[in-house]
């Protein structure tokens, strides 16, 4: 089984859309093990434990410098046996030893389908507000994995969801959540669990 930690910075719907996935057997390859927030008060927490996973909050400002935080969350990692991470809105950046500690082993997902509306500085309402802002007529989700460029990693999947007419950035951010994020998220932890536990019995 691949054990799995999910990164998180807020409320947690994507935590909840995984949590609610490997409940109902949609993620056979993977068991969530533990859930990292950048700050304490991240409701995604609650939602961790109420789910009756371990879960703890490291946050960047009590650390010096990005390696020593980066060494605080793969210590984490590593005391939890983790074979593999999710990002589902993390919004503190991950320094090369991170990256370097799971190379193809890291999951995001973005709220655009890339490469569009991504890169430094597009997370959260900001990507929603880029693509009204510029008119398309379509946008949508991608899960890639991580590398060292922001939202530069391999593409694993991507779903496309339309725009209409009267969209606030809030309702967009909404429907992509709700058709594209929180399906293509869970596919892709068990597309990703699954090769990793064909590697380690090969």
């Amino acid at each position: 089984m691949t054990r799995i930690a999910v990164l998180v910075s807020g409320g947690g719907t994507n935590l909840q859309a995984l949590i609610d996935s490997e409940r109902a057997g949609k993620i056979p390859h993977g068991s969530i093990e533990l859930v990292i927030a950048s700050n304490e008060k991240a409701y995604a927490l609650t939602r961790a434990e109420n789910a009756g996973i371990a879960h703890a909050a490291i946050r960047r400002k009590d650390y010096a410098d990005q390696d020593s935080y980066d060494a605080a969350l793969v210590e984490a990692l590593h005391v939890h046996d983790i074979d593999m991470v999710i990002l589902a809105g993390f919004l503190s950046i991950l320094g090369p030893r991170f990256i370097q500690s799971y190379p193809d082993r890291i999951l995001n997902i973005h709220p655009s389908l890339i490469p569009s509306f991504c890169g430094k500085g597009f997370y959260g309402l900001k990507v929603h507000e880029a693509a009204l802002a510029k008119g398309v007529k379509v946008t949508g989700a991608t899960v890639h994995l991580v590398n060292e460029i922001p939202d530069g990693g391999r593409i694993l999947l991507q779903k496309a969801v339309e725009v209409q007419d009267g969209d606030t950035p809030e309702i967009l951010q909404r429907r992509v959540m709700e058709q594209a994020e929180w399906i293509l998220l869970p596919k892709a932890a068990e597309m990703l669990a699954e090769k990793l536990e064909e590697e380690k019995q090969a």
